[in-house]
């Protein structure tokens, strides 16, 4: 039993094993599926086909909370877990369907969620370990980070503002293009909300795209200027293309690195 509960949960979050590899694979496609299908549901589809997507989503339910009772179940410290940062983004994408029978708004607002579960691998070699340049992986970061936020936003501006708007907010694309032109404090002002939380909601967008934007630029920056005196030399071992012009082993992972990295 002890050796199942630690294999479980070595798989669950291993990233570099074939099998660990093929079950995160798996989850970080379900995530996408599942986000396109509250997109596709935002839309005039036909009465057959949103029985297949609600069916298809319902099955997707099922294996995430699957996955997050097999988390909870191996977690050594199941207290700690629980209350994790990606714990509570887990529960945050299972609990709207799990209680859905319940009207409750701020319940339902909740599975716009489900596409932050992506952030469980954004500091891994998971999604980045193909790009060599640590300058391409931190951009990649930067923008799935500023997607993910929107995105979310997105989902909560149209739930909220769909109902009492729809003339403005008929589909997730409207919702879209006013959080984009909102966080970048464009402000066209062709979308308006009227709902009491709608308008909170923008608020909350302003201050994000004041903070976070700028932020996560000047992040950008300073990696470009720290990374200014690297030069090209790819680690034989882990992939990573550049590195100090006197560096001698891999920063990331310690291999010995070419002679050619000590040439001036």
């Amino acid at each position: 039993m002890l050796l199942n509960r630690a294999k479980i949960e070595f798989y669950l979050t291993d990233l570099e094993t074939p099998i660990g590899k093929a079950i995160n694979l798996t989850i970080a496609s379900l995530v996408l599926l599942s986000s396109g299908i509250f997109v596709a549901e935002t839309y005039n589809i036909s009465r057959d086909a949103r029985l297949e997507v609600r069916a298809l989503d319902t099955c997707i339910l099922i294996i995430f909370t699957i996955e997050y009772a097999l988390r909870l179940w191996s977690s050594e410290n199941k207290l700690k877990y629980i209350f994790s940062f990606y714990s509570i983004i887990d529960l945050m994408a299972i609990l709207p369907s799990l209680i859905g029978f319940v009207d409750i708004r701020f319940i339902r607002l909740l599975r716009w969620f489900r596409i932050l579960r992506l952030l469980r691998f954004i500091d891994s070699k998971f999604l980045f370990g193909t790009i060599s340049n640590e300058d391409g992986v931190i951009f990649t970061r930067i923008l799935f980070t500023l997607f993910a936020i929107i995105f979310v936003y997105s989902g909560l501006i149209y739930q909220v503002e769909h109902p009492v708007n729809p003339q403005n907010f008929g589909t997730f694309l409207d919702a879209f293009y006013f959080s984009v032109v909102t966080m970048t404090t464009v402000g066209f002002g062709d979308l308006t909300p009227i709902s009491e939380l709608g308008r909170l909601l923008t608020v909350l967008m302003i201050l994000t795209g004041v903070a976070l934007i700028p932020w996560q630029v000047g992040d950008l920056i300073k990696r470009l200027v720290k990374t200014a005196n690297q030069v090209e030399n790819v680690c034989s071992s882990c992939g990573l293309g550049f590195h100090d012009a006197d560096a001698e082993y891999c920063k990331r992972c310690g291999t010995k690195l070419p002679v050619k990295s000590l040439q001036p």
